[in-house]
């Protein structure tokens, strides 16, 4: 079992309050991801479960149980860092192994459980070799490798894939949502790209300052954000958000609308724009746009569709598919 609740948790740095007041719940098995700008307390977040930090008000509880004032080694729960803080001196399976002898296991039982999470992250064929022969994301799975031996009630990542390219962290998101569907134990993951939260989450809880602006499933959040911040934050390139006369639009204040949810025309439209940049993405193709009166818009078309910086283009918002907003920012329903 691996199920956390926070209740009212609440920290305080001196005389600043980092995490106001946080309420969430985290189901046994969820992969849930904590996404948000830099300093949003997303990481404060994870470590006050972890217990490398100390609550200043609130209640965490894993499967029933408060362990808010327990220490991080009797919360049952296995932490894996950016940094992958592997043992240079150490071949990989003397650094998978080492919490299980400093556990006091025996040697056949270390091995057995080596050599089960050697074979679940393909490192079978490197557990002779020190982690300064491998590659970032081998080195990545060592560090996995070794959580998965303690057989935690859950797993914390933070910011696992910083510090690997493009093309690696492609392949560990992958790797780290297969574990998660072959271990079926919860995961909760840190990182401040939505993309990541996006492909990966089973539920995204998005922060804002310390606090909660939504929770839900990634299609739930792109497709009915609360509010604007949730608007501007998930997806990518970002919703083209749009100031309007208040009492236009049912109420609202500002729309939004999602770069693929324009009609373009070259002869009429709601907004007439001009082409400044065009990328070129192959299956895609995003246009940059500057609209009359209104600013600057994105829009995302088939890659075959064809404009050139400079052309004049018309653009028109679908409109079952316009976001509204209030002047706090909330979102309106349709």
């Amino acid at each position: 079992m691996g199920s956390i609740v926070l209740r009212n948790v609440r920290k305080i740095f001196g005389e600043v309050e980092v995490i106001p007041n946080v309420d969430l719940e985290i189901d046994d098995g969820e992969f849930v991801v904590f996404v948000g700008p830099s300093g949003c307390g997303k990481s404060t977040l994870l470590r006050l479960i972890a217990g490398l930090e100390d609550v200043s008000g609130g209640s965490i509880e894993i499967d029933g149980v408060d362990v808010a004032k327990e220490p991080p080694a009797k919360r049952g729960l296995s932490m894996v860092f950016q940094s992958y803080a592997l043992y240079p001196h150490m071949s990989v399976r003397g650094n998978i192994a080492f919490p299980l002898k400093m556990a006091g296991q025996e040697k056949d039982l270390i091995e057995r459980k080596v050599q089960k999470a050697a074979e679940t992250l393909n490192l079978t064929n490197y557990l002779d070799r020190r982690p300064g022969q491998l590659s970032g994301g081998q080195r990545q799975r060592v560090a996995i490798g070794r959580a998965i031996v303690r057989e935690p009630k859950a797993f914390l990542f933070d910011e696992p894939l910083s510090n690997l390219d493009a093309a690696l962290r492609g392949q560990m998101r992958l790797e780290i949502s297969e574990l998660h569907n072959t271990l079926k134990t919860t995961m909760v993951y840190v990182t401040h790209d939505q993309v990541e939260a996006m492909t990966m989450a089973d539920k995204i809880v998005v922060l804002n300052a310390g606090q909660i602006e939504q929770v839900g499933t990634p299609l739930e959040l792109y497709e009915h954000p609360a509010n604007l911040f949730v608007a501007g934050f998930i997806g990518s390139p970002r919703m083209n958000l749009v100031e309007t006369p208040a009492g236009m639009n049912g109420g609202a204040v500002t729309i939004g609308v999602r770069p693929e949810d324009f009609e373009v025309s070259r002869e009429r439209g709601k907004w007439k724009g001009k082409v400044n940049i065009a990328e070129h993405l192959g299956s895609d193709t995003f246009f940059h746009i500057d609209a009359e009166a209104i600013g600057r818009l994105t829009v995302r078309t088939p890659g075959e569709f064809s404009l050139r910086s400079g052309e004049s283009v018309w653009l028109t918002p679908r409109q079952d598919r316009i976001h509204r907003f209030d002047a706090e920012g909330r979102a309106i329903e349709s």
